[in-house]
This record gives structure tokens, C-alpha cells and sequence, in this order.
């Protein structure tokens, strides 16, 4: 790998005003990385998520994807792939609808973008689900479509918001290691929120620790977990007394 990698994503002075918060970001995500947003409950991570997705708009700075401004975009004009924490499943569509959505909204299916769609839930392990409601499928079901349909949408940003937060740490796991063989597929960058110190060890190659709407640092998971002197990272860690 070069020694200056490419940049995916770069937050460049970018400010917003939500409530009685503030949210300041500048950072550069690397192209092809897997980059964990990780912090306190309350500190930004959602809300850096959502500005990359354009869920937020800034009130100055600019949000560049690829090297685009896509400032004034929304989520379905940027080059940017979704799984939530909850899926977003439609609970009246089957798992082929569900996941054709993410093709074409009015679901306008070219031959080939059904045979993507089958070929993406077998991917992740639904081949013959897709007939199936979301109500029949486990936690870990669900969530494998969710990794479906954001993989036929074929976009080179994949953002994840906490999306194993719900399952048993079994499922969580073996979902980490679905999205390692897709990342190593696709060569997708991920983004990824995450509260867990195991799933950022497990997953991340590039960490972004944030502490009341501002980045603290940025580092190689390895400069991470080797900082010191940040009471709220040394907490998250499980030093509280900041060893």
C-alpha cells in the first residue's frame, strides 16, 4: 500500500448547531479502510454518520465523497450504502422486495438487477428466502438482508450505525466476520459506529474517538488502543483511572 493512502471521505471544518449542541468535525477517512466512529453516549457519533450520509446538512464546512461536494445532497444522491441497528425492513415485503429497494425504489427490476438481488441474499447466507417476511426471519436474519440490500446498491461507501447493538454476542460474532468477507470482497470503505472496544479491536484498521461533538483523535487502531491521557478513551477501554 502507498504510503499516502487515498482519501474516501474528508469532514472539512465542518460545523453544525442540533439543540443545545455543537458538533465540529475535520477528519479524512480513508478509501478501502474500515474506519470505527467510536466515543460516550452523546458525543457525535450518530451525528458525523449522518452528516456523511446527509441525513444533516453543515451550517458551514463541506462534506466531500470521492472527492465531490455533496453538500446540499441527499442520502439517495451520494454514493453511500445504509445498515442500521434496526434494519429497516419492510415488515409487509418479502426479503426480495426488501432488498430490490435498494436497486430502484419503485422497484423498476431489470433482469439482471433481479438476479443481483438473489445473488446478494445468497451472499449472506438467504439463498430460497426470497419469498420470507422480515417476521419470520431471527435478529441475525434480518440483518444479514439489511447486508444485502445495501450490497446491490453497489455503492463504494458503506455506513454502519451500531448495526449488531441488538444481537447476542454469538450473532454478533458471526456478523462481524460476514462484513470482514465482504470488505475483503468489495474492498468497500466501511464506517462503522460502534460502543464496543471488541467489535473496534475485531473490525476497525482506523479509528475516530469523539468527545462532546469533536473528534479527538484519529489514529491506526493501533496508535488507538496504544493512547493514553484521554479520560474518556482510557474509560472506554475499561481503564477508568486512566492507566
Amino acid at each position: 500500500m502507498p504510503a499516502e493512502r487515498q482519501s474516501a471521505v474528508v469532514l472539512d471544518g465542518v460545523t453544525l448547531h442540533l439543540g443545545s449542541a455543537d458538533f465540529h468535525f475535520d477528519c479524512t477517512i480513508a478509501q478501502g479502510a474500515i474506519t470505527a466512529i467510536a466515543g460516550p453516549s452523546g458525543s457525535g457519533k450518530s451525528t458525523l454518520l449522518n452528516l456523511i450520509a446527509g441525513f444533516e446538512q453543515p451550517d458551514s464546512g463541506r462534506v466531500l465523497i470521492g472527492g465531490e461536494d455533496m453538500n446540499g445532497l441527499g442520502p439517495a444522491a451520494r454514493p453511500v450504502s445504509l445498515v442500521f441497528q434496526d434494519n429497516n425492513l419492510f415488515a409487509h415485503l418479502d426479503l426480495f422486495t426488501n432488498v430490490g429497494l435498494g436497486i430502484d425504489p419503485a422497484l423498476k427490476l431489470k433482469p439482471a438487477d433481479r438476479q443481483a438481488v438473489s445473488q446478494a441474499l445468497a451472499r449472506v447466507g438467504l439463498g430460497g428466502y426470497e419469498k420470507r417476511l422480515p417476521a419470520t426471519l431471527s435478529g441475525g436474519e434480518r440483518q444479514r438482508a439489511a447486508f444485502a440490500r445495501a450490497l446491490v446498491r453497489r455503492k463504494s461507501v458503506m455506513l454502519l450505525d451500531e448495526p449488531f447493538a441488538a444481537l447476542d454476542p454469538g450473532l454478533r460474532a458471526a456478523m462481524a466476520d460476514l462484513l470482514m468477507a465482504l470488505h475483503r470482497e468489495t474492498g468497500h470503505t466501511i464506517v462503522i459506529v460502534s460502543h464496543d472496544r471488541q467489535e473496534v479491536e475485531r473490525l476497525a484498521s482506523d479509528v475516530l474517538f469523539l468527545e462532546s461533538g469533536h473528534i479527538v483523535l484519529s489514529a491506526p487502531k493501533e496508535g488507538f488502543f496504544a493512547t493514553t491521557g484521554i479520560a474518556s478513551l482510557a474509560e472506554f477501554l475499561g481503564h477508568p483511572h486512566g492507566e
